[in-house]
């Protein structure tokens, strides 16, 4: 069985900022690290003990500060993939969520949704960011380790449960799989029959308290 444990990372201060994300460089709060480091204590649970892993995370800040006590705990470098990256909100990356909320433009009920501009300069139609989402995934499936851990952003994580259930990217135009901040989401591919299972979806359990 082959298994990806895909971590959204926890409270970053842009959260706290009430800020957009994106590709803004925002780092982990002080919350966010105890959470980071429960997480690492989560995966060293479901990770079975003498089983290899490769550790994959976003190259933002808050993303790889949530890989380092993963990469701590179980002794290995993370790979920085800048595929993983949340979505960019182009200008928009660092202002108040207000200031987005006035200029954004929602995509339409039907008609064209993947290559829709949202009114924001800069930013990324969602095909470009599921395409780069899905070479991610590309690349994190080329590794050889049967348990890997990949760190991204909420909602890069729908596009890696996408691409791997192998759902053609225009099904993204709806498909959407809800995250929180510090969940865990396990996919699961048998050895027989190569089907791909989405296990376990935003676990926060290793967060109360």
């Amino acid at each position: 069985m082959r298994r990806l444990y895909v971590v959204t990372h926890p409270e970053a201060t842009h959260h706290v900022a009430g800020r957009v994300g994106g590709w803004f460089d925002s780092r982990l709060t002080t919350r966010g690290r105890v959470h980071a480091t429960a997480i690492a204590a989560r995966l060293r649970e479901l990770v079975p003990p003498a089983a290899p892993i490769e550790l994959y995370s976003s190259d933002l800040r808050r993303a790889a500060e949530t890989a380092a006590p993963i990469a701590r705990r179980f002794g290995v470098d993370a790979v920085l993939v800048p595929d993983l990256r949340e979505k960019s909100y182009g200008v928009a990356g660092g202002r108040p969520q207000a200031w987005l909320d006035e200029r954004f433009v929602p995509p339409p009920a039907a008609g064209e949704r993947l290559d829709h501009d949202e009114g924001v300069e800069g930013a990324e139609t969602k095909l470009e960011w599921v395409t780069r989402v899905y070479r991610a995934v590309g690349r994190i499936r080329s590794g050889a380790a049967e348990h890997q851990v990949a760190v991204t952003h909420g909602g890069s994580l729908s596009w890696v449960v996408a691409a791997w259930l192998g759902l053609p990217v225009e099904a993204c135009a709806y498909a959407s799989f809800r995250a929180s901040a510090g969940g865990i989401t396990v996919l699961d591919e048998d050895d027989r029959f190569h089907n791909r299972t989405l296990h376990t979806l935003n676990d926060t359990s290793h967060l109360a308290g």
